[in-house]
């Protein structure tokens, strides 16, 4: 379902997905012989079929990564942070050197990962995305498609120090939630609630029922505050909220 800030975009991008792409993705499954029908429809590109899948893939996450999200998402800024000090003591090579040892050995100009064959991968100009991750039951995946030469290959890596725990911000009490409410005003609190699933400038004016140029003075207001992070995704900018972001959300602050 691709790189992308949302779950309905990730929807979308099923539903309109090739059908060589679904065929490929499909066939390398085993699937119980009762459901062998359904999934030859999906390959096919059914639109049925993949209506019920989508439904799946939502009831799935609402299940479990919804619940955990939250926390996931404080996570993954904070390895963030850590990592770009890296590249800033030490550049390319600290970061590499200092990645999932001994899982992940830098031995310039080689970057050696764990895989289940012995395979070697040129990236040829392609660059290596590194993912972290809070829910992959591996410790390190090595993720290449060597039927598409133009996508970078993917280095997955966990992102987390301790488990998760099922808390997030629609658990926060209506206290916590009225003295946010009173901190930073009923909308730009909303605006907070938004952003901890990430979500561009026309979808937090969406979500909030406002223009898109209030949506942006509020997103401002909370990047200014250091509650939200901004970054460039294609066209538009993705705005995440910040640990510290999180922790007013979750009512996790306590008063002195």
């Amino acid at each position: 379902m691709g790189d992308v800030p949302s779950l309905d975009h990730a929807v979308d991008n099923l539903l309109h997905a090739p059908v060589s792409r679904l065929r490929r993705e499909l066939e390398g499954l085993d699937f119980h012989l009762g459901h062998m029908p359904w999934a030859r429809r999906v390959s096919e590109g059914d639109r049925d079929a993949l209506r019920q899948l989508a439904e799946a893939v939502r009831a799935c996450h609402r299940l479990t990564v919804e619940p955990y999200w939250h926390r996931g998402r404080s996570e993954l800024v904070a390895l963030s942070t850590r990592c770009a000090n890296l590249v800033l003591e030490g550049g390319i090579d600290l970061l590499l050197r200092s990645m999932c040892a001994p899982l992940v050995r830098w031995c310039p100009p080689v970057l050696e990962a764990p895989y289940p064959r012995r395979v070697e991968v040129h990236l040829r100009g392609r660059g290596l995305l590194i993912t972290p991750t809070v829910f992959s039951k591996l410790p390190v995946s090595f993720l290449w498609d060597p039927l598409d030469t133009a996508q970078p290959p993917r280095l997955t890596v966990p992102a987390l120090r301790r488990p998760l725990t099922g808390t997030g911000p629609a658990e926060a009490d209506g206290s916590a939630v009225r003295k946010l409410e009173s901190l930073l005003g009923r909308t730009r609190a909303a605006a907070l609630q938004v952003t901890a699933e990430g979500c561009t400038t026309s979808e937090l004016a969406r979500r909030l029922n406002v223009t898109a140029a209030a949506a942006s003075q509020h997103a401002t207001v909370l990047r200014n505050t250091n509650l939200i992070t901004t970054s460039r995704r294609g066209g538009s900018v993705l705005h995440l909220i910040t640990p510290l972001g999180l922790s007013l959300l979750t009512g996790a602050l306590t008063e002195p």
